[in-house]
């Protein structure tokens, strides 16, 4: 190992450890870790700033000028109440319902897209009846990935392995969608019991929240129309955004300026409702990922599977799965998914490997494994910054008891699938 290989390492580590303890707010560990690759001479400021996935970035900032200019108007009220009409104002009924129009809606867009409109219904809805939000919010979270895992446009690296492999979006509903079903299903059932101890409503709050004539939630009734026409518009951008040969944030800057303009807002009272500790948070990350990948650290990593296995498919296909899963917990899945594609196009290759089980694996391991913790995800961290500025703090810790056995039980359940189908 080379002195700047040990050197990327140890920035990393530390830059973990320092979000994990939250000895330093999350943003502000991210940058300091980022700048000290750069400081250190791991990387250059030109190599850090190209991994800035600016897609990433400003597709996030885009939806949230949308969201907040949509929350003006009342309609994420109206939204709340709906679902808990729907689920009659059962705690557990609200998570499903909530739950499955996440999974539902991250499958169809992306999963950052669905958890910045969900968001702020599901802070509305628990607030208003009383409830503990935490069960909730890590519910999306877990949908959020499982849905977005279904489709190729669902979670960005399906974006990536789907590009590499030449799968398209039939191939990952054929592939993916089934598995997604079995597991968020599972889930939801488990659900019930992982939270039973937080899932209680006031009574009195309840009858008053289903009383509620819904219609009165709308406070702009206009700028609620001018907003549908817009966000339908940019969804259906997203959807058709590979013919159009768009960039998903371009469609997004789009539908950002479209609605600022009818909405004649002020920019500085639209930008406020901007997360920028988020954003920057990511910038850091990216930033971080950048000297781990510039010095062979994951490639190192990922040569390791075929050392270990052989070559041998079986093996190679679980431990490319576990692997996957492990790192995309710690580190955000699409750098990682961004450096692996090449070597599973590699191992395919040099052993002769014919069908996609390598392809399936990376894509199955690296978008559930982003739900153990706190970072593992884009769709994670805009959740939990929303429930903190609510007053409600998930700790990195917090979070881990969950997520962990979380994931572990959907990775043995995607273990089961994966030999099932491809390597009997």
């Amino acid at each position: 190992m080379t002195l700047t290989a040990a050197l990327a390492i140890a920035i990393f580590l530390t830059t973990y450890l320092l979000i994990a303890t939250e000895r330093l707010e999350k943003a502000t560990a991210a940058l300091a870790g980022g700048i000290a690759m750069i400081l250190l001479g791991v990387v250059t400021q030109e190599t850090a700033f190209e991994h800035i996935d600016l897609n990433v970035i400003f597709l996030l900032a885009a939806m949230m000028v949308l969201a907040g200019i949509i929350r003006g108007t009342g309609v994420f009220g109206w939204m709340a109440v709906r679902a808990a009409r729907i689920a009659a104002g059962d705690p557990y009924r609200l998570l499903v319902v909530l739950s499955l129009v996440t999974a539902i809606a991250s499958a169809v867009l992306d999963n950052v897209t669905t958890v910045v409109l969900v968001g702020p219904v599901t802070l509305f809805v628990a607030a208003a009846l009383g409830l503990n939000p935490v069960p909730l919010i890590i519910s999306e979270i877990v949908a959020s990935n499982i849905g977005g895992s279904a489709t190729l446009i669902g979670d960005p690296p399906n974006i990536l392995i789907g590009s590499a492999a030449s799968l398209d979006f039939g191939a990952f509903l054929l592939h993916m969608l089934p598995l997604a079903v079995l597991v968020l299903g599972l889930y939801l059932l488990a659900a019930r019991f992982i939270f039973a101890r937080h899932l209680h409503v006031d009574p009195a709050l309840r009858d008053e929240l289903l009383a509620l004539d819904e219609s009165r939630m709308i406070e702009n009734p206009v700028l609620l129309r001018r907003s549908l026409i817009v966000l339908g518009a940019t969804l259906i951008g997203f959807i058709l955004h590979g013919p159009l040969n768009y960039e998903p944030a371009t469609i997004a800057l789009a539908g950002a300026v479209t609605l600022m303009i009818v909405s004649r807002q002020d920019p500085r009272e639209v930008f406020h409702e901007v997360e920028w500790p988020t954003l920057f948070f990511f910038i850091g990350l990216f930033m971080v990922v950048s000297g781990m990948i510039e010095v062979g650290v994951i490639e190192a990593l990922a040569n390791m599977v075929s050392d270990l296995t052989g070559g041998a498919l079986a093996a190679t296909s679980m431990l490319l799965l576990w692997m996957s899963a492990f790192v995309s917990a710690i580190i955000d899945n699409i750098p990682y998914a961004a450096t692996m594609t090449p070597l599973v196009d590699v191992l395919n290759s040099t052993h002769g490997h014919t069908g996609d089980a390598l392809w399936w694996s990376l894509a199955i391991g690296t978008d559930y494994g982003g739900n153990a913790t706190v970072i593992g995800a884009s769709a994670n961290v805009i959740l939990i910054a929303m429930a903190d500025r609510e007053g409600h703090r998930i700790s990195f810790g917090a979070y881990l008891r969950y997520g962990v056995p979380i994931t572990i039980g959907t990775m043995l359940v995607a273990s089961a699938y994966v030999w099932l189908r491809y390597l009997l």
